[in-house]
């Protein structure tokens, strides 16, 4: 039985060193007496680290002959998607089961990464415990199902109640709009210059945090879009409201300097360090973070539940419904060449059976995404801050799921970086974007807004 470890904690990640051959397609293992198992642990999040070492075990015990061989690659983001996919590219290092982001599945199903696991999923007895969405979550363009969610996240505006309530602001502090929004940064400001007034992920070194976490919850509150009936949306005015936001943050000294921004460790920082510290006032970030506060977590701070507070990311000008948010998640998925797909996948519904599911999704303070876990007092009772954040489903977004998003959400942080360091205007921009995506997708798939 596994002991209840409720923390969530960052990953001291092993450096992946990759020795890559002639790059080719498929892979897997090289003995089909081993399976290799590749997952992000970096910073504040050690939860799959964790997860997977007592996997391994209790694997390899029920399965004397086959070996787990656990590949913790220590990146951020953006460089682990890309390290994952240069283990991919060769048959030598490529991973039997991967940690799979839900926005990369399609882009890497229709580069030959990975496999569809239906004929398993029928099979198993568990699956129907799952939720329909995060079922949707896994599935590819073809309709095939290639990973099993590990749980879902929204987010919002967390804020420390004691460095609110110097600036005159109540525990409950909700702002019901952009500009409340920055009012309050701005009375932070001025009520102790020390103070980092607000915090949102912005610029390339912060990969998707910084486009999910940052930019897509703004242009979400606008009520304009991304993706719009199977056409990328461009020329929309929402688009550069959002980077007018982003550079009124950083220009008028309501963010944390560009230089700091830009740190691919910021989110650590601040997440286990300024927060709890009173270093930052508010801060636009995931549901997870609480994890990092529990008794096991990174930072572990008993009072957190009284000096943290959370109010929703309010719509740009309090337009209906009121709020926003953006949800993603994380599976597990099979490797497309893997020698020993029975071993991978038996390893995959050992990791997302009701019991490692409800240890990771309290460790990780993630949104759960099977009833039964949901419904289990232990997953309702340990983070008071699950009600509220699971409460945003109501309002949240989704990214595109297309194969060529992760392309697009690139040019979404360039676009953010050349505004918060005053390279571009917001319509600057923006017009660089319309035309990097129209040459990514191709003036026919594209809309104006």
């Amino acid at each position: 039985m596994r002991t209840a470890r409720f923390f969530i904690a960052p990953v001291t990640a092993v450096a992946l060193a990759l020795s890559l051959g002639a790059c080719g397609s498929g892979g897997g293992s090289s003995d089909d007496g081993t399976i290799k198992v590749a997952y992000q642990k970096f910073g504040n999040f050690t939860q799959a680290d964790e997860l997977f070492k007592d996997v391994k075990a209790d694997f390899e015990k029920a399965n004397p002959d086959v070996t787990v061989e656990l590949v913790p690659i220590e990146a951020q983001q953006n460089d682990y998607f890309t390290k994952l996919a240069l283990m991919n590219r060769s048959p030598s290092t490529a991973p039997d089961v991967m940690y799979e982001d839900t926005y990369m599945i399609k882009s890497d199903v229709e580069a030959g990464y990975l496999q569809p696991l239906d004929d398993y999923l029928a099979e198993w007895d568990e699956w129907d415990q799952f939720v329909d969405s995060a079922k949707e979550a896994g599935a590819g363009d073809d309709g095939k199902t290639y990973g099993v969610s590990m749980g879902t996240d929204t987010r919002g505006l967390w804020f420390n109640k004691d460095v609110l309530a110097k600036a005159g602001l109540p525990e409950d502090w909700a702002p019901k709009s952009w500009d409340e929004l920055l009012e309050a940064a701005r009375a932070i400001k001025e009520s102790d210059p020390d103070v980092v007034p607000f915090n949102m992920y912005s610029g390339k070194p912060q990969g998707e945090a910084a486009v999910m976490q940052g930019f897509e919850m703004l242009l979400y509150g606008t009520g304009d879009t991304l993706y719009e009936d199977g056409k990328w949306v461009l020329g929309s005015q929402g688009f550069v409201d959002a980077l007018d936001f982003v550079q009124t943050v950083f220009t008028e000294g309501l963010a944390p300097t560009p230089q700091q921004a830009l740190d691919t460790n910021i989110g650590n920082t601040v997440q286990a360090e300024w927060l709890p510290e009173g270093k930052v006032g508010i801060a636009l970030d995931g549901s997870w973070v609480a994890g990092n506060w529990l008794e096991s977590g990174v930072a572990p701070w008993p009072e957190w539940s009284e000096k943290m507070g959370a109010a929703p990311m309010p719509t740009q000008d309090g337009a209906a419904p009121g709020a926003v948010s953006m949800s993603g998640g994380w599976t597990l998925a099979m490797g497309a060449g893997s020698k020993n797909p029975d071993a991978a996948f038996e390893f995959i519904s050992m990791a997302l059976n009701r019991e490692n599911s409800l240890w990771f999704d309290v460790a990780n303070s993630q949104i759960a995404v099977r009833t039964d876990v949901a419904e289990d007092p232990e997953y309702t009772k340990t983070n008071p801050t699950t009600e509220f954040f699971t409460g945003l489903v109501d309002v949240t977004h989704f990214r595109p799921a297309t194969s060529d998003y992760p392309k697009v959400s690139n040019e979404i942080m360039v676009a953010m970086e050349s505004v918060m360091t005053g390279q571009q205007t917001p319509e600057e921009a923006a017009a660089v974007y319309d035309e990097a995506v129209t040459g990514i997708v191709g003036e026919e798939n594209t809309t104006q807004g």
